[in-house]
């Protein structure tokens, strides 16, 4: 199988790392949040913001500090339930730098895509590529043993998980398919593409309704599963649904955290699943 050395990683990711270490060392911001907010402007990149690290390199101190900022008020959004948004909720420093409408209800819209998308980003590509700034960060403030994973202060997050970063040699190899072989849509777990659905009681709900009212408003449907055990002559009264991506979720949710929707009658509610 084919590999690429960590050195040769560094080599690729040159321009994000020198961003990454002026976020950290030089205007020695928070790493777990500076973790997060280059996942964020590597995942923008990916979906059409092209460039937007490298136009970031000769910026001023200041500029890099306040897009940091734009960053932060955007994952802080993604965390909360009733976020507050202005009425256009442009972010004007990072829209002036791409040239182009970058707002916080574009973020809101897309919530989950968004999410899935950072941790990916996150666990896949910056756990590999900043180990080493990391590794001298939080080396002045904790103990780092070769081999184990750094203990970065900010993880397990409660939004974005946790992220494992090992210190590695340089010539340590990561195997690779395709170019690099980090696909962030390979990374989407079947949580992350899952919806809790609940009916009313005396309306029983099939399977079969479930997935014609979805199919019909342009959802991929994996699979739907009844609410078991359920008691001879009473109904289920919930289901999980999995769906194929993550947009889907966004598709359906549109950036509520509950969504109604009525077929033959009976009416069913949609929110996103989380795991107790």
């Amino acid at each position: 199988m084919a590999s690429i050395t960590l050195e040769e990683l560094h080599a690729y990711h040159a321009i994000d790392r020198s961003v990454f270490s002026r976020l950290v060392i030089t205007l020695r911001r928070d790493p777990a949040e500076s973790l997060l907010v280059m996942a964020m402007w590597l995942w923008l990149e990916e979906k059409g913001y092209p460039n937007i690290i490298a136009k970031m390199v000769n910026l001023s101190d200041p500029l890099l500090e306040a897009l940091a900022g734009e960053a932060v008020s955007c994952l802080n959004c993604l965390g909360s339930k009733n976020p507050t948004i202005p009425p256009n909720g442009i972010l004007p420093l990072t829209t002036r730098i791409m040239e182009k409408d970058v707002s916080l209800h574009m973020f809101y819209q897309n919530k989950f895509s968004t999410i899935s998308g950072i941790k990916s980003f996150m666990t896949t590509v910056c756990s590999r590529i900043f180990t080493d700034i990391l590794q001298h960060v939080v080396g002045s403030t904790s103990r780092v043993i070769p081999n184990q994973p750094l203990v970065i202060p900010g993880f397990p997050h409660s939004l974005f998980g946790s992220v494992t970063i090992v210190p590695r040699a340089m010539d340590h190899d990561f195997p690779i398919g395709g170019l690099w072989g980090w696909n962030p849509s390979n990374n989407v777990s079947e949580d992350d593409r899952t919806l809790f659905l609940t009916f009313s009681r005396g309306f029983p709900v099939s399977e079969d309704e479930i997935r014609e009212l979805f199919t019909n408003i342009g959802v991929c449907v994996d699979s739907v599963r009844m609410q078991d055990n359920v008691p001879y002559g009473e109904q289920p009264l919930f289901a999980k649904m999995v769906l194929r991506s993550v947009a889907n979720v966004d598709q359906i949710l549109s950036g509520r955290p509950i969504a109604k929707f009525r077929i033959n009658g009976k009416h069913i509610w949609a929110r996103k699943y989380e795991r107790r």
